[in-house]
C-alpha cells in the first residue's frame, strides 16, 4: 500500500499547483498525485486557448475577480521563474454593433471596478491598432496574455517530485474510503493511502465528491468547445487577442482569435452540449455519461431557460458557415476554407438542480477531504490562488512538525 500524508486527485493544472504549493511551504510532507492518464494536463488543462486573463468580466470581489487577478500576476512570475514562454499581448473586445457597445460600456465599468488597465477605443482607434477587425468600438485589456499551461503543469510537478513527492500515472480511481484515520484511495492497481486528500478531477469532481458522502445538488454537464486553426498565412492578421462582446446571461466568451504561443492563430471555441464528459468529438457518446446529464432535472430546467442560445450553439457547430458568419462579425477577411481543423476542448460547468450555472468556485469538504467542487474558467489563470486557497482550508489540519 502507497502511503502519503496528502493524496490530490487529478493531474492537470490544479492539482499540480496544489501539490506544487504544498510541497513549497511544507518540505516534509509527503505528496503524491494521481492521475488516470498516462500524462499530466490532458484535459481541460491542455485543451484550452492558453490564455491569461486579467479578469474583465467577473463580479468584483468575487472569489473568480479576485483569483483571475492574483492568477495573472502569478502565472508570469511563475514563467519568469522557470523560463517558461509567455506574452502580455493585450487583449480588444470588439463591439460590432449597438446593443453590444451598451454591454461594452458596462464591461468598461466591470474593469475599472476590478482595477484593471483598461482603456475605451473609438472605430478609428481600433482601425489603427488592428486594421484587420472590423468593430464600431473596443476595450483594451492590457495585462491579458498568452502562456503554455501544459508546460507549467508538467514545471510545477516536476518540482513536486523534486522535493519528495510522487506522481502516480494510469491510475484510475475506483473507490474512496474514509474514517476517522485516514483515507483511502483505490485505483485498477494499487490502494493509496494519506492522511488527507484533495479532490482536483475537473470533470469528474462531483462523482468522486459523491463517493465521499458530499451532499451537494451541483453536477458537472460537459460543454464541448470547438475550435479551428487559421493558416499560416494568417499568423499576423492580428496583433492582440480579439474577443466579441460576450452575452452577460451565459458564462462562455464568445468565438474569438486568439494568438497562441507557438505564433499560430486559433478560432474559438462555442459551446455545445457534449454526451460524454471526455467528449472531444461530435461522434464521442458515453451511455453513462450521457444519461447521467439528460437524467439531472437541473439540465432541463438549464436547456428551457437558455433554448434558443443552445439551439444556435449546435446549428453552427453542425454548419460551419454559421460558425464563420460568428469570426466575420469583426474580422470578414476570414473565409470558410481558413477554418483548419484544431483539437476541441470540454468545460466542465457545473449546474444546480434549480438549473443555474454556476459562475463562482466551490468547495466541499469531509473531516479529511476537501473538494473542488467547480473551478470555472479561467481555472488555468487561476490556479496558482486557488491552490493557495485549498491549502489555507487545510492549514490547520496539516499534521506536519
Amino acid at each position: 500500500m502507497n502511503k502519503s500524508d496528502v493524496i490530490i486527485i487529478g493531474a492537470g493544472i490544479v492539482g499540480a499547483s496544489v501539490a506544487y504549493q504544498l510541497s513549497q511551504r511544507y518540505p516534509g510532507l509527503k505528496v503524491t498525485v494521481i492521475e488516470k492518464e498516462s500524462e499530466p494536463a490532458k484535459h481541460q488543462t491542455g485543451r484550452n486557448s492558453g490564455v491569461i486573463h486579467a479578469g474583465v468580466y467577473y463580479e468584483p470581489g468575487s472569489l473568480k475577480a479576485t483569483f483571475c487577478r492574483e492568477g495573472l500576476k502569478a502565472t508570469i512570475a511563475f514563467c519568469q521563474d522557470h523560463g517558461l514562454p509567455f506574452l502580455q499581448c493585450g487583449k480588444l473586445i470588439v463591439a460590432t454593433n449597438d446593443q453590444e457597445e451598451q454591454r461594452l460600456h458596462a464591461l468598461f465599468q466591470r474593469s475599472q471596478e476590478n482595477q484593471l488597465t483598461t482603456r475605451l477605443l473609438s472605430q478609428s482607434q481600433l482601425r489603427a491598432l488592428e486594421p484587420n477587425i472590423t468593430g464600431q468600438s473596443a476595450i483594451h485589456v492590457e495585462e491579458t496574455g498568452i502562456t503554455d499551461y501544459q508546460a507549467i503543469t508538467r514545471a510545477m510537478l516536476d518540482s513536486v517530485v523534486s522535493n519528495g513527492g510522487s506522481v502516480a500515472y494510469q491510475q484510475e480511481v475506483t473507490d474512496l474510503y474514509e474514517d476517522e484515520t485516514c483515507v483511502k484511495v483505490n485505483t485498477q492497481h494499487h490502494t493509496f493511502q494519506a492522511n488527507w486528500l484533495i479532490n482536483c478531477a475537473g470533470l469528474h469532481c462531483d462523482r468522486l465528491a459523491k463517493i465521499m458522502g458530499v451532499n451537494t445538488d451541483i453536477k458537472i454537464v460537459p460543454f464541448r468547445g470547438e475550435y479551428y486553426q487559421l493558416p499560416s498565412r494568417y499568423n499576423d492578421i492580428v496583433k492582440h487577442l480579439i474577443y466579441p462582446v460576450p452575452d452577460p446571461q451565459m458564462p462562455f466568451l464568445g468565438v474569438h482569435l486568439t494568438r497562441m504561443i507557438d505564433g499560430s492563430v486559433t478560432v474559438g471555441p462555442n459551446a455545445v452540449l457534449a454526451l460524454a464528459r471526455e467528449g472531444y468529438s461530435k461522434a464521442d457518446y458515453s451511455f453513462k455519461d450521457a444519461l447521467e446529464t439528460l437524467t439531472f432535472p437541473g439540465f432541463w430546467k438549464l436547456a428551457s431557460t437558455h433554448a434558443k442560445s443552445g439551439f444556435g450553439e449546435m446549428r453552427d457547430s453542425l454548419f460551419k458557415k454559421g460558425y464563420l458568419a460568428r469570426v466575420q462579425k469583426y474580422a470578414p477577411d476570414i473565409q470558410l476554407d481558413d477554418l483548419l481543423p484544431y483539437p476541441s476542448g470540454v468545460r466542465a460547468q457545473a449546474v444546480s438542480a434549480q438549473g443555474k450555472l454556476i459562475h463562482d468556485f466551490v468547495f466541499h469538504d469531509t473531516p479529511r477531504s476537501l473538494h473542488v467542487g467547480n473551478a470555472p474558467s479561467p481555472a488555468a489563470t487561476s490556479a496558482i490562488p486557488i491552490g493557495k486557497e485549498i491549502i489555507s482550508r487545510l492549514a490547520d489540519r496539516l499534521d506536519v512538525a
